[in-house]
């Protein structure tokens, strides 16, 4: 089976002077897409190799999708998974989708976010900033709190405390190297550590407090996926992200067996059937006569970000077990989030 898909990157300048790396996987033949949605990528990640299939399957489903390497990761700038703020990230991001939406071919498109780990909380935290601009999420092992199991004993949380403003980029946070716990399926495993635009050193001292202090609300129609067997980001935290939302629209799917990695670590099998859950319910959003409000954009591109050289488009018409690739770059998952 072959799926035909346009594929972009280009380069943008952030309203903090800040380079950042982004890409989109596009309908081929020019097709108009359903919706759109935008990647938030996990702890550590990037959107070009990690997030490729998810760009390369919703492409094939007719959807848009846009990634965006947050500061620090994949092929952006910035020190390595260093995160002062979260809400830089949210910040980017934000800027970049929504000079996406204000693009004249995507003004009237319905807009969802999908974000996996701690894409999750940046997802959320996006919804939270403007709650009506997105029409709906999906969550997959979405981090919107440290699992238990992984977080550090609260005497060493007090102690880090005490020095982030000090030593903020030092990596000293005890951390267990999660890649192991995080995917299931070896060959995958070992793609996903030869991938170098991937982290895989200790998370840095203000980037680990920043996690611990992210928590949620949701008003937003979402789908929250998670494996019943994931030890990095809890299930019991989604059941409760669920069951706690005031969205009136909501949805859970708990996959027994699955581990962390819903998209890049499990068989093939598992996530066809993920995918296969995730383009159904955006499907129910965007089918015809499903009512969809879109308020359209119509700034102009530079609302507050600058576009800068790319590479022209690509063209590919890839075999359905040929989505993940390692990158040439530095080594730079310490964690999997």
């Amino acid at each position: 089976m072959t799926m035909e898909f346009e594929y972009r990157e280009e380069y943008i300048k952030s309203s903090r002077g800040v380079q950042l790396f982004t890409c989109r996987w596009l309908p081929a033949n020019s097709c108009s897409p359903k919706a759109l949605v935008f990647l938030c990528h996990g702890y550590g990640m990037e959107c070009s190799g990690f997030m490729r299939e998810c760009g390369v399957r919703l492409a094939s489903a007719r959807y848009a999708v846009f990634g965006i390497d947050y500061e620090g990761h994949g092929r952006s700038t910035g020190s390595r998974c260093y995160i002062k703020k979260f809400e830089n990230i949210v910040n980017d991001c934000d800027e970049f989708f929504k000079s996406v939406c204000a693009e004249k071919e995507y003004r009237y498109k319905g807009r969802f976010l999908y974000g996996e780990s701690m894409g999750g909380a940046v997802a959320l935290l996006l919804h939270k900033k403007e709650p009506s601009f997105y029409n709906g999420a999906v969550l997959a092992a979405p981090m919107c709190k440290i699992s238990e199991k992984m977080k550090p004993h609260q005497v060493v949380i007090n102690i880090l405390t005490g020095f982030e403003d000090l030593i903020p980029k030092w990596k000293i946070v005890p951390s267990k190297d999660v890649i192991d716990s995080a995917f299931k399926d070896p060959v995958k495993r070992e793609e996903i550590r030869n991938n170098k635009l991937i982290y895989q050193d200790k998370p840095r001292l203000k980037t680990a407090l920043e996690m611990l202090r992210t928590s949620m609300r949701v008003t937003l129609p979402f789908l929250v996926l998670h494996g019943d067997s994931d030890t990095v980001t809890d299930p019991e935290i989604s059941k409760a992200l669920y069951e706690r939302a005031s969205s009136i629209d909501k949805t859970m799917k708990l996959y027994p067996g699955m581990w962390h990695g819903l998209t890049a670590g499990e068989t093939d099998e598992n996530v066809g059937i993920v995918f296969t859950d995730v383009v159904a319910w955006l499907d129910k959003y965007t089918a015809e006569g499903s009512n969809l409000v879109v308020e359209p954009l119509h700034e102009p591109f530079n609302i507050g970000i600058e576009k800068l050289p790319s590479p022209p488009p690509t063209t590919y018409k890839p075999s359905l077990g040929c989505y993940l690739c390692g990158f040439k770059e530095t080594r730079t998952l310490h964690s999997a989030m």
